[in-house]
């Protein structure tokens, strides 16, 4: 495969000089207001929204390949208060928060007012989508066509483009996926989609890690979904501990992983604490924690660029006039 040389740009401003991905994780909405103020989320102001985040950013962008941030409390926000580096990498994301349909049979729709055009023009390095899927939801067809259309729209930008398929079981509200599933789901939901112009995908760890602790199916489950997808692969973190993460980042690296895209694993307790702890926890403990998955990625990461050895045609002369 290869990559136009704006997504080839882009992509480098995401990742370590080694080509790998430690991306931080702040574009919760709905969830970081259930964090922060869990008997009243909607209380919480959206002026304290944007203070945290802005305060993780400063802390953690240094130690960073990237963060992600969403449109409505992050990204321009962080930007604006200067505590976001200028030479950090920033991942934006384009869906609204949640779902529409049933439990059985989700869809996702973009945020309304925003766009790809939007993400690009404002100085972002990549796009990023989340959406809920199964391979044999009856709304899968209609996902992924929205996963179509913003490719389409990244391309057209020459961004990169960024996919986190969330896996569900079609059982129904309150109905998990049985763990001999989870593994089916996620290798082959990878398999479905890489292939439709993203160019990272953020992965689910592929089994039910709970019910299945040998670590000889952890790295066949890993193998799996590296073999599947088309595209460099991250782990994301789902909202572990620190130490299961840990775990599972040695393994998914080991087997084929560019990478993490890490949130609550790095940064939760910081929403619990307040004053002096609270910036001792993001200064230090937090810090300690990303440098920490620095250096297991660094050391048996697999760098992005073996999926992409190149940009579309050779840059010789005159190659801006056929950009």
């Amino acid at each position: 495969m290869s990559l136009t040389i704006g997504k080839l740009r882009r992509l480098q401003q995401c990742s370590t000089p080694d080509r790998m991905f430690v991306v931080i994780a702040l574009d919760h909405r709905d969830d970081l207001r259930h964090l922060l103020k869990p008997a009243e989320p909607e209380s919480l102001s959206y002026g304290e929204m944007v203070a945290f985040k802005s305060e993780v950013v400063q802390a953690l962008a240094g130690v960073a390949s990237a963060v992600v941030l969403d449109p409505q409390y992050g990204a321009a926000q962080a930007i604006a208060a200067g505590s976001l580096p200028g030479n950090s990498g920033l991942i934006v994301t384009v869906e609204a928060t949640g779902y529409v349909g049933d439990a059985g049979n989700r869809r996702n729709a973009l945020l309304e007012e925003w766009s790809v055009e939007k993400i690009a023009r404002m100085g972002a390095s990549a796009v990023k989508m989340r959406i809920y899927y199964h391979p044999e939801a009856k709304s899968a067809g209609r996902q992924e066509a929205l996963v179509d259309e913003v490719a389409a729209a990244c391309r057209e930008a020459d961004i990169p483009f960024f996919l986190e398929p969330l896996s569900y079981a079609l059982g129904g509200k309150g109905k998990l996926l049985a763990p001999e599933e989870k593994r089916a789901v996620v290798v082959e939901t990878a398999r479905r989609l890489s292939t439709r112009g993203i160019d990272v995908l953020k992965a689910e760890f592929p089994l039910d890690a709970g019910a299945e602790p040998r670590r000889g199916e952890w790295e066949a489950a890993c193998s799996e979904l590296t073999e599947a997808s088309a595209v460099p692969w991250v782990l994301l973190s789902g909202g572990i501990s620190f130490k299961e993460f840990r775990r599972q980042t040695e393994i998914a690296c080991r087997c084929g992983a560019s990478g993490v895209v890490v949130g609550r694993a790095v940064w939760q307790e910081a929403t619990e604490l307040r004053n002096k702890a609270h910036d001792d926890f993001l200064q230090k403990t937090a810090i300690e924690r990303l440098v920490d998955l620095g250096d297991l990625i660094a050391e048996y990461g697999t760098p992005w660029t073996k999926y992409y050895p190149g940009t579309v045609e050779e840059v010789g002369e005159n190659w801006y006039a056929r950009y």
